[in-house]
């Protein structure tokens, strides 16, 4: 069976609405998908790159995908929730993900706002652009990857190398859809539901942290996640409520 035919008998069990749009190269996941947005692309395409070239995590920086190895997608959103809600998408793919990856064994935690890691590795990486009227959420995940480049050999690992299994790339996708058709519902009225979720797998609650927010680096204790999804930081001037940051770095 053809890689891409793997792929297509698995997206008949998605639910609605989303579907499967398969490509055999792409240079981002999420600059194809925006451009088929931007041509009126309904909510719930999710775009599959067989390999993708330039793939990006946060701040542009690169994305290591090898082809057949790790799952590089992008999802369309188009919420009925305010915009003012969207950023909470980046919680709802990442309990998602881990989610389906613990569907597989490893137990996992939320690195705040955007990682999935196994242990104190990342398994996977969420990128959430926002358009006019849509999100699209880019998800990198490593699935049977066994060798990295030497530069995230220590902070990488994949479902291959926590298990000693080598799980179907395609079951791995059909868990993530079912589980963010779930958990993307609950960005506004279950909110709470998805936040205690999240909670119990913040990998960041009660640990020193750096991060880089748009006033600056700051530093302090994280003392959990806040009601409407914002990380609390304590720092020397008290109490802070972060509702975007990059970088985050645990220091202790």
């Amino acid at each position: 069976m053809h890689m891409s035919d793997e792929f297509a008998a698995i997206a008949h069990d998605f639910p609605d609405p989303f579907r499967l749009l398969i490509r055999e190269t792409v240079d981002s996941t999420n600059d194809d998908l925006r451009a088929l947005a931007c041509g009126g692309a309904a909510d719930g395409l999710v775009l599959l790159a067989l390999r993708q070239t330039a793939g990006r995590g946060r701040r542009g920086a690169a994305w290591f995908s090898p082809a057949g190895e790790s799952l590089a997608i992008s999802i369309l959103v188009r919420p009925q929730e305010s915009k003012a809600l969207w950023p909470r998408l980046a919680l709802a793919a990442g309990l998602a993900i881990a989610e389906a990856v613990e569907s597989f064994g490893p137990p996992t935690g939320i690195k705040w706002p955007n990682d999935v890691w196994i242990g104190r590795r990342k398994v996977a990486g969420i990128l959430v652009d926002a358009g006019s009227d849509f999100a699209i959420v880019g998800i990198g995940l490593n699935v049977l990857t066994t060798h990295f480049p030497l530069e995230v050999s220590e902070i990488a690992t994949s479902l291959s190398l926590e298990t000693g299994l080598n799980p179907p790339r395609a079951e791995v996708l059909a868990a993530v859809v079912r589980r963010f058709a779930i958990r993307r519902k609950q960005i506004s009225s279950d909110f709470n539901d998805l936040l205690n979720a999240v909670r119990q797998r913040c990998v960041l609650t009660d640990h020193r942290v750096s991060l880089s927010t748009s006033s600056g680096l700051k530093q302090g204790i994280v003392e959990g996640i806040a009601q409407g999804g914002e990380l609390l930081l304590r720092t020397d001037s008290g109490l802070e409520s972060l509702i975007q940051a990059d970088e985050v770095r645990i220091l202790d």
